[in-house]
């Protein structure tokens, strides 16, 4: 999903180990994405969302981020066991990790779909306009 909006094409990669972290721009504004590794042969569903529960509770309790907004791509929902975009804020527990905006999006990386709307999400919630 990482170089669909990076590049805006589908490009074939080999599973992420790791992460990676590119910077793009999206209508005027510039991003840091970071796409975590996590492919069902490398680890389950269920050790993925745990870890990310960790990191995020981590993260937000930096005093510097309390504005921060969260942006988290429900990605593969053409899968027929894909978690809804509100199961997955559930199993996250979003609402207990942090206070602040946060929006999940369902998406489908390999047609763009749910992609942009969720950069506009987070614009909006950036520069107030959800909130105004």
């Amino acid at each position: 999903m990482l170089y669909k909006i990076k590049l805006g094409e589908l490009v074939v990669t080999i599973p992420t180990i790791g992460f990676n972290v590119e910077t793009f721009e999206y209508k005027n504004n510039k991003f840091t994405a970071w796409d975590i590794g996590g492919q069902e042969k490398i680890r389950s569903d269920v050790e993925r969302i745990y870890e990310a529960k960790q990191v995020l509770r981590l993260i937000f309790e930096a005093e510097e981020l309390t504005d921060t907004k969260l942006l988290v791509y429900a990605n593969k929902q053409d899968h027929p066991n894909a978690l809804s975009a509100e199961e997955l804020r559930e199993e996250m527990e979003l609402s207990e990790v942090t206070k602040n905006s946060t929006h999940v999006q369902a998406s489908i990386a390999t047609t763009g779909e749910g992609i942009y709307e969720g950069l506009d999400w987070l614009i909006k919630a950036v520069t107030g306009e959800l909130f105004s």
